[in-house]
């Protein structure tokens, strides 16, 4: 069943889970909105959970709106060091950094322009190491709902999540901070590496809540 989804900053485990089980349409012909996970995602550190937000420049005009595909990045800082710094400090010690990290890097040295372009190299990463394809399918124009499939554009939104439990695997703080569910696929992919897979193809989907 096809089933539709916005592209997010290395989207979390319940996106990747619903990339495993379904045929995948992408949503790009939305209105871009903040507070979302198209710039940002949620990794595990020292502290506990921790955020990572990608910077981008603010449409101007009476009603600030901009369409997702037309979001540029702000680079007047450098915030691609400052991410890829923060991952290696939080995942130095984890299983599988190490095999992954000289194919991640290069994401974080080369200049990124548009997000949208962006978040499809951050999917990519995460797919291809797993072994998966990307989806190519993508929406024409903004679709109001999907007839006879799935509408799961929902999982890009920080506030509002479907019910989502995925099951506990090693955290490299967890003894600090326990188990912290649904963080970005890098988490998943350092701790669990060529078992992320299978890890994702044995979890329950995500259910809309209402």
């Amino acid at each position: 069943m096809n089933t539709l989804l916005h592209p997010t900053y290395f989207p979390n485990v319940a996106t990747l889970v619903t990339l495993v089980n379904q045929e995948v349409i992408w949503e790009v012909h939305d209105n871009y909105q903040k507070q979302t996970y198209r710039n940002r995602c949620h990794i595990c550190t020292d502290q506990g959970k921790h955020v990572l937000t990608v910077p981008i420049k603010h449409a101007g005009g009476a009603t600030g709106r901009q369409k997702y595909r037309d979001v540029r990045i702000d680079n007047s800082y450098s915030w691609q060091q400052q991410h890829w710094r923060t991952l290696q400090t939080a995942y130095r010690t984890s299983a599988f950094f190490e095999f992954y990290e000289d194919d991640l890097a290069p994401i974080f040295h080369k200049k990124q322009d548009f997000l949208l372009d962006f978040n499809f190299e951050t999917i990519y990463f995460l797919l291809s190491n797993m072994s998966l394809s990307i989806p190519k399918d993508k929406t024409s124009s903004y679709l109001t709902n999907l007839e006879g499939g799935n509408d799961f554009r929902v999982l890009a939104t920080a506030k509002k999540q479907p019910i989502f439990e995925n099951t506990p695997y090693f955290q490299v703080f967890d003894d600090r901070n326990g188990f912290i569910k649904n963080t970005c696929g890098l988490d998943l992919l350092f701790n669990e590496g060529t078992n992320a897979l299978t890890y994702l193809q044995n979890q329950k989907p995500p259910l809309l809540n209402g």
